[in-house]
């Protein structure tokens, strides 16, 4: 039906008839002349009508917006003057020969360009149109262009790409699976992979070797700007590997796509003890853009009246840090309000804080509500350490660590945003060194990561869980979490030692995991992997404000898609034939009584 694609058209095509289809972008009457922007997926041309072809001219007088047409026209340059160098067609226009209506369109519910004020409820239920705006069009196009690029770069390296199951069984990730009731087997559930994590350490047990997968991964988890209840995952896995073969191999790959995709090379990558990022940035995927850092002072105010500080550095899991704003005695009494009522969304009860307006008149310098609580001797320690200057301001967070490592962590953020402190485009590093398990308030350990990586000391995991470290890795850019792997155990002794610390008895172990540790008496290699996540990488290469802006039909923060109305309810039949009862809400049973 075509001969070209819109955006396919230029200077070397002028003087030839070509065939386009697409939507009507834009249409303009300019004094008898008809401009039609004709659009497809590979961008825009613009198409002239003029009365000399009196049937097309009478047809473009009818077309619409998102109309769906075919023209036939001569390929000439453009008028001089009227060239458009925003453009990729922008020195050329086709003269319109002949039009034919193809399909008509109702007034679309939104603008179809990049100024669009529609909210995003509006986009997600009319998906679709919102598709062919360029912005999401061309977003779509560099996914594909990125997955390309992923797929061959791992080919070229020797990894195979091996398909795992979807429908599994339910594994301890750390979130909720999504259960998939069996019609064949009453009772019973499978699962959909959170990712596929035990498959691919099975494939190095098989000798596979080298594996990778553009898995879909599914979570039944609270969602945000950087999370969906179903998501792509580039996932890898090596055998006969350490860290370091997979963390230099890993990040050549994403080197090279930054630069062959985007022309950017991406900085040095440091490498961040897990430890050192909680204490300096509050986070485990910080952003280094930031010059901010947090600074411990519970030694400072252990002794002090002030029991808001001294209770929680006197507490074995609490933290007292403070965070220097430079400059930041600026900063007016309602956006320090604001900052408040933003970290309590982190858990913490308040945001204490100082203004240094002149250091050298001491304490009568500083300006603060809490200075009469802390005393000179604490305060002045505490502007000496963090190297507070006159104009800075010193916020404070005093609570669990936890709390005080989120709230101050993400208020760093917010602050290098509001305050114009980043610095660079681009700023990517490793952090390594992660604990095995993290401590709940009961005192019951939880994995990290998930609960096969391996330690890196197999007599630490047994003498000392709690203070065991992991062979695991997150590559972090701009803040965000890129991928995160580890090394694997490979040996059943290990992972039971894993398992018993997790309260795993050796009962459940071997009800849920039995075909793993079966695997690994067979001959386990030594092994590791990584998975990226595909939708936060397009995310932060395009610019998106979040990963819905990168997926083509995504789900809303409360995991609905607005356009199909899922999920949605099933007849009393299929009930059945999953063998499935549902429970009625007692508003439900309340109505039915009236």
């Amino acid at each position: 039906m075509r001969s070209h694609y819109c955006g396919g058209i230029n200077e070397s095509h002028i003087d030839e008839t070509v065939t386009l289809c697409g939507w009507v972008h834009r249409r303009r009457d300019h004094g008898g002349v008809i401009f039609l922007d004709l659009r497809d997926r590979d961008g825009i041309a613009q198409v002239v009508f003029d009365p000399d072809t009196p049937d097309s001219f009478a047809q473009a007088d009818r077309v619409r917006n998102e109309y769906v047409i075919q023209i036939t026209g001569r390929v000439r340059r453009r008028p001089e003057g009227t060239e458009n160098d925003h453009m990729a067609t922008g020195q050329i226009e086709v003269l319109g020969k002949e039009l034919t209506i193809l399909n008509e369109s109702a007034t679309p519910p939104f603008p179809l360009d990049e100024y669009t004020e529609a909210g995003e409820d509006v986009r997600l239920r009319h998906r679709y149109v919102d598709l062919r705006r360029p912005e999401m069009a061309q977003r779509l196009r560099f996914r594909s262009r990125v997955t390309s690029y992923l797929r061959n770069f791992l080919d070229g390296e020797g990894f195979m790409d091996v398909e795992t199951p979807v429908l599994t069984r339910a594994t301890p990730e750390g979130a909720r699976d999504y259960l998939v009731p069996s019609r064949t087997h009453a009772g019973s559930f499978f699962a959909l992979p959170q990712s596929p994590q035990l498959f691919k350490q099975l494939l190095m047990v098989s000798g596979i070797d080298r594996y990778y997968q553009i898995a879909k991964c599914f979570r039944d988890e609270d969602l945000r700007a950087d999370r969906q209840p179903e998501f792509t995952q580039v996932d890898v896995e090596a055998s006969f590997v350490t860290e370091e073969d997979i963390m230099n191999a890993m990040e050549r790959m994403v080197r090279n796509l930054f630069s062959d995709l985007l022309g950017v090379n991406l900085p040095e990558f440091p490498r961040l003890p897990y430890a050192e990022a909680i204490r300096r940035f509050g986070s485990d995927k910080p952003d280094l853009r930031i010059p901010l850092e947090l600074v411990d002072v519970e030694d400072l105010v252990q002794n002090v009246d002030f029991k808001v500080f001294s209770g929680p550095a006197k507490d074995r899991k609490g933290r007292v840090a403070a965070l220097r704003v430079p400059g930041g005695s600026e900063l007016t009494r309602k956006q320090i309000d604001d900052y408040t009522e933003f970290v309590g969304i982190y858990g913490a009860k308040g945001l204490a804080y100082i203004k240094l307006n002149d250091r050298s008149a001491g304490i009568e310098g500083l300006q603060s509500p809490i200075v009469k609580f802390l005393g000179e001797e604490a305060t002045m320690a505490i502007m000496d350490r963090v190297e507070a200057a006159d104009g800075d301001l010193v916020f404070f967070g005093a609570d669990k660590a936890s709390v005080v490592d989120e709230a101050l962590g993400a208020l760093r953020v917010r602050l290098g945003h509001d305050l114009g402190m980043v610095e660079g485009e681009w700023a990517p590093c490793w952090v390594v060194d992660f604990p095995m398990f993290e401590e709940d308030d009961d005192g019951k350990l939880h994995a990290l990561h998930h609960p096969f990586t391996a330690p890196v000391s197999a007599e630490e995991l047994q003498n000392n869980p709690a203070g065991a470290l992991s062979r695991a890795y997150d590559m972090v850019l701009n803040g965000t979490e890129l991928g995160g792997g580890s090394i694997r155990i490979h040996d059943e002794a290990t992972q039971n030692v894993v398992f018993n610390s997790l309260g795993i008895g050796k009962e459940e172990a071997r009800e849920k995991f039995g075909f793993l540790l079966d695997a690994l008496r067979f001959g386990a290699p030594p092994h590791g992997g990584l998975a990226f996540g595909l939708d936060r990488l397009v995310m932060l290469m395009t610019g998106a404000g979040s990963i819905r802006d990168v997926i083509p039909f995504p789900k809303t923060q409360n995991a609905t898609c607005l356009m199909t109305d899922a999920p949605g309810e099933v007849d009393e039949k299929q009930l059945r034939e999953l063998h499935i009862r549902l429970r009625r809400s007692a508003k439900s049973d309340q109505d039915d009584s009236n």
